[in-house]
């Protein structure tokens, strides 16, 4: 497997990426659009979820496919940037059509960024439908990843969180695997403390700072480094790490579970720990379909290997890059464990 050109999930056909960032309440949105309506699915493994339309995407259910995906900060308030994404589909005459009317399919999940700083005193109505409909405006194929849309205020156990992505093209067959995510975990994508990512043994090109992984291991590369521990002994649920992959090759809903199935994979590789019930991690799966590619099983298991291996690549470079000099990687929240 090696990178697409732009090493972002919009190497895969058919997809752009908006992002609309909001400083002063230190969040945002970002919003995948598909060209054309895409095959998805969803798998929601952490214990405290935020999200919209994830009924709708399983295999037994009637609509075939999405417009865009959103994710979001604002805890449940982020919830309404897919409305604002959805009012913009609208304009374009997008969506499921039912007699005289289209309705846009725009599944979407949130993270927890209330306390992280910003100032989140907006008044009677929430920015974020506002914000979702600027990130459809805007999307594109090049975009940025770090403290940008959805990553704006993510932060993880001991470093600022962000927005990453990674691709890859399968040597065999040429299809395409992207994936997005936005980091805002309770646990730590790093190995004990130390400047080394767990994601360390799947880096491209030294994408994340070409560390490896710690020569040798830490006796404390496997303690629990944990975010915010004072609110998770009150059960409070104040992380969540989401997140998109996508491929260009031609899949059923079914298959699109699968595919996100494996991609929590990667998401588990990166940090540590992961699926806590202190977080909502969700992946969605999205196929465009634009290769005509159908994998068999042989061919679905590299598929799946590749979005697992992509979404450990983009928590890693999320995190990277939302540090101004990623090569100085300092911890900012140490204090708050």
């Amino acid at each position: 497997m090696t990178p697409g050109p732009r090493n972002l999930i919009t190497d895969i056909a058919g997809l752009k990426v908006g992002q609309a960032t909001h400083a002063r309440i230190k969040s945002g949105v970002t919003a995948i659009i598909c060209d054309a309506p895409a095959a998805a699915g969803v798998q929601v493994l952490g214990g405290a979820p935020g999200t919209r339309e994830t009924d709708l995407l399983a295999p037994h259910n009637t609509v075939e496919a999405v417009d865009a995906i959103v994710l979001s900060g604002g805890s449940a308030f982020g919830l309404d940037a897919a409305s604002g994404v959805q009012d913009w589909l609208a304009e374009q005459g997008r969506g499921f059509p039912v007699g005289p009317h289209r309705v846009p399919i725009v599944p979407s999940a949130i993270l927890f960024d209330l306390i992280n700083g910003g100032d989140k005193d907006w008044g009677d109505k929430s920015p974020y439908r506002a914000l979702g409909t600027l990130a459809a405006q805007t999307a594109a194929t090049e975009f940025a990843i770090g403290s940008h849309g959805a990553g704006a205020g993510a932060l993880t156990a001991d470093l600022k969180g962000g927005l990453g992505s990674a691709s890859a093209e399968l040597e065999r067959t040429g299809i395409t695997v992207g994936s997005l995510v936005a980091v805002n975990s309770l646990g730590t994508p790093m190995v004990g403390g130390t400047r080394h990512f767990w994601a360390a043994p799947f880096e491209q090109d030294g994408e994340f700072g070409d560390e490896g992984l710690p020569e040798p291991m830490p006796a404390n590369a496997t303690d629990l480094r944990i975010k915010f521990r004072d609110l998770v002994s009150d059960g409070a649920p104040v992380n969540t790490t989401i997140g998109v992959v996508a491929t260009d090759a031609k899949l059923t809903k079914a298959q699109c579970k699968r595919l996100a199935i494996a991609a929590h994979d990667g998401l588990a590789r990166a940090i540590w720990p992961a699926h806590t019930p202190f977080d909502g991690d969700c992946i969605f799966a999205l196929a465009t379909g634009r290769t005509e590619i159908g994998p068999n099983l042989d061919v679905f298991v590299d598929l799946c290997a590749a979005a697992s291996a992509t979404m450990a690549r983009a928590v890693a470079r999320g995190v990277y890059a939302a540090h101004e000099e990623p090569g100085d990687i300092m911890p900012v929240w140490s204090s708050r464990r």
